[in-house]
């Protein structure tokens, strides 16, 4: 039976922490509820071990994820926000977090609004979380909201690692393609040098082709190398630049395959929180706004931005969206849907959950191609060194074949 490390707080207000057996989270978060406690964390041991610390990080969903989460439930504990934000700095594992906590527990003290108390950290919080909570503080709904920013947090860092566990395979299979050439040429195609010159004769094309790569490899790897990391320094400066990252983000979304896993993935982000914005009241024009800056792809985001211009004439959203030829078609129509029949939050909500599993159908899809594609241009290249270095080997001895 897995073993969970939880942190509670107890009726008395006291945070009470340890170990406990049971058959899955939602077991240890009741059994701790029937004892009085209301659970604040409940974690496996592996996971806990395997959590990524703040310290040299960005501070992103996985920070903002575990902050939000609790502080959700001690609210819906009926535990005040000051006292929440106070349990929550305690319950932190994570320094840089904990004086984050701090400061806005200060300016709530201080007689500062959540919201406002968010905002004055600079870009730890995002708008569309600031705004969530602005709106929920507005409605008295503020326990209701913060759950639902921790699940639109919680799907966002589901996404993005399933995304991110996708290309872990085909980026290692690249590498090693990548090395293994360049240790064949390096190391194994000089040995056969001495060979070749000792036997004096005329060498096939393919032959002369990858003596010289190797020589050249061996002659200027600190050169290359140089050049490599200087390509990448500059790389790293051009990509501060806006016009760049739109250009480079136009031109992903016009690469085979990968183009149209983008664009899906953009529309879940999209549907997702811009429905969460319109369901806890903030108006479609301020939630587009809100939503526009979480948009990853810079040209989307780009023409997205055309589309709240177009809002603000008094325009509908479907046909905006159609003219700035971003999302899939489907998304389209459901939008023009959801805006006929008044339910446009419940639509954004099916949307994301529809493209939520196309994206992972496609992400599979894609791999499915790439890496074969990868291993068969691997074996092409492996051969074709191979090939070269028989042929002339054979060559030299007059074989034929």
């Amino acid at each position: 039976m897995p073993n969970f490390r939880f942190k509670a707080v107890t009726t008395e207000g006291k945070v009470v922490e340890g170990d406990i057996d049971a058959p899955s989270r939602s077991a240890v978060i009741e059994h701790l509820r029937r004892q009085g406690s209301v659970a604040i964390r409940a974690e496996e041991g592996s996971a806990r071990r395997s959590r990524p610390g703040l310290r040299g990080q960005r501070k992103g969903t996985k920070d903002l994820l575990p902050f939000t989460r609790e502080l959700a439930t001690l609210l819906r504990a009926e535990v005040p926000l000051d006292r929440a934000l106070a349990l929550v700095s305690e319950l932190t594992d994570k320094p840089a977090f904990r004086d984050l906590t701090v400061r806005v527990l200060d300016r709530v003290r201080g007689g500062a609004s959540f919201a406002d108390a968010l905002q004055a950290q600079g870009d730890v919080f995002p708008r569309v979380y600031v705004g969530m909570v602005r709106a929920g503080e507005a409605g008295g709904s503020l326990k209701t909201v913060l759950a639902q920013v921790a699940e639109m947090l919680a799907r966002r860092q589901a996404l993005e690692e399933t995304v991110r566990q996708a290309l872990q395979y085909p980026i290692f299979v690249l590498v090693t393609a990548f090395v293994s050439v360049i240790l064949i040429l390096t190391l194994i195609i000089p040995e056969f040098r001495t060979l070749f010159d000792a036997a004096g004769a005329a060498l096939p094309l393919s032959t002369r082709i990858i003596l010289w790569l190797s020589d050249f490899l061996r002659t200027w790897w600190l050169a290359l190398g140089l050049g490599c990391c200087s390509a990448v320094l500059a790389l790293s400066w051009a990509m501060r630049s806006p016009a760049f990252r739109r250009s480079r983000d136009a031109l992903a979304l016009r690469l085979p395959l990968v183009g149209g896993l983008i664009a899906r993935i953009e529309a879940v982000r999209f549907s997702r929180t811009l429905g969460t914005l319109l369901v806890n009241g903030v108006s479609l024009l301020a939630a587009l706004a809100m939503t526009v800056e979480t948009i990853g792809n810079r040209a989307v985001a780009a023409k997205l931005a055309g589309v709240e211009r177009h809002l603000k004439k008094g325009e509908g959203l479907a046909e905006p969206l159609s003219r700035a030829g971003v999302f899939p078609p489907m998304v389209i129509h459901l939008v023009r849907i959801g805006e006929e029949s008044g339910q446009l939050e419940e639509m954004l909500g099916r949307i994301a959950e529809i493209y939520d599993e196309e994206v992972k159908r496609s992400i599979q899809r894609v791999l499915g191609l790439l890496v074969p594609v990868i291993t068969v241009l691997l074996g092409i290249v492996v051969a074709g060194i191979i090939a070269s270095v028989f042929s002339a080997i054979l060559g030299s001895y007059n074989v034929a074949f």
